[in-house]
């Protein structure tokens, strides 16, 4: 890719309010690159993980902090109506509980006080194809579980060298696996929820001894903080009970649990907390960064236009840094010139008054 037309593309991709095409390109520059330009630039080979490292990663140094969070989240961008290829194919939406057709992405998505980057991404591809036992339908799966692509996620930061403390992930990556990679391996703590199922021990002995319980059914008050022990995890951890009220009204319940054991329950949880800026990153990719607005037909155009959506929200949060407010204001600020650019060319027209 040349750069140049990579910060052409994506400053299209932070104007457009609409469907982005090379089309639509060639046509808002008026023809100073042509669409046959745009679609070779989208053929080209495919950026990689390695390619944003590149990008963000000057911007990185210059913020990142011993203290940093590292979260570690995926998300499906819905593509009904595209064909099915392997990286466009039908997924399980653990969010929605239900199957849905798209691009399923990783992302390392480091955050401080100021600023939040991705600074590593996978895309889930299904290579393989095979019989279902039960339908007798074809379907596809992939060679790598997501846990898996988890874990070469995290060593990939680690091998850059990116400085961070906690890594923060949803219950889906709550692993056994997974916790004894980050604190063993990688010699980082985490906070992470369990699942309402999850059994746990009491003592080091009960662990031993195979004698678990459900989290669920243990007596733990709001506040406080015990020690617990999981099944095939090599140390202790700290578990912390919050119950919190849902945007329906309903109460819901997080069993939190960390390797850093001279946490409090107010740090548990505030910690915590910050995992949601990665649920914000993914609403403004789709939204502000034109991740779903591209009609791209081939997986090399669709990995393309992908990476190109990652380092528009890049810019946009370096222009936040810059302008002092979100990605959505400035997404706004953006539409209400061009709103006032398209009043004013139409006043030029002199469109005819209407009539009594």
């Amino acid at each position: 890719m040349n750069p140049s037309m990579l910060d052409l593309y994506s400053d299209y991709l932070l104007s457009s309010s609409g469907a982005t095409t090379a089309t639509g390109l060639s046509r808002l520059v008026d023809g100073e690159v042509s669409h046959d330009q745009v679609t070779r630039f989208l053929a080209s080979p495919p950026k990689t993980s390695a390619d944003l490292w590149r990008i963000v990663k000057p911007l990185l140094r210059q913020i990142e902090s011993a203290d940093g969070l590292l979260i570690l989240d995926d998300s499906i961008e819905e593509k009904p109506y595209t064909d099915e290829n392997e990286l466009i194919c039908w997924h399980w939406d653990h969010s929605k509980a239900r199957h849905v057709k798209g691009i399923n992405f990783l992302t390392a998505f480091y955050t401080t006080e100021t600023i939040s980057l991705p600074v590593a991404f996978d895309l889930v591809t299904k290579t393989e194809l095979y019989t279902d036992a039960k339908t007798g339908k074809l379907k596809r799966r992939s060679q790598l579980t997501k846990n898996a692509r988890y874990r070469m996620l995290l060593q990939l930061c680690a091998h850059n060298q990116i400085k961070f403390r906690y890594v923060l992930n949803d219950s889906w990556y709550a692993s056994a696996d997974n916790m004894n990679f980050i604190h063993l391996d990688l010699k980082k703590d985490f906070v992470m929820p369990l699942k309402v199922n999850r059994k746990v021990a009491l003592s080091a002995q009960d662990q031993q001894a195979g004698r678990y319980v459900t989290v669920a059914n243990l007596d733990l008050p709001e506040g406080e903080t015990h020690l617990i022990w999981l099944e095939d995890v090599a140390f202790p951890l700290r578990l912390a009970k919050q119950v919190f009220i849902n945007e329906d009204s309903s109460q819901g319940t997080l069993y939190l649990v960390t390797s850093d054991l001279t946490l409090t329950y107010d740090r548990i949880t505030s910690l915590y907390q910050k995992r949601f800026g990665v649920e914000e990153y993914h609403k403004s990719l789709k939204q502000n960064a034109s991740l779903e607005k591209s009609p791209t037909r081939t997986e090399t155009t669709q990995q393309n236009h992908f990476f190109a959506s990652l380092c528009a929200y890049v810019k946009l949060e370096r222009l936040k840094l810059k302008a002092g407010i979100n990605h959505f204001a400035l997404k706004s600020k953006i539409y209400l010139s061009a709103l006032k650019a398209a009043y004013k060319e139409l006043v030029k027209l002199n469109p005819q008054p209407l009539t009594a």
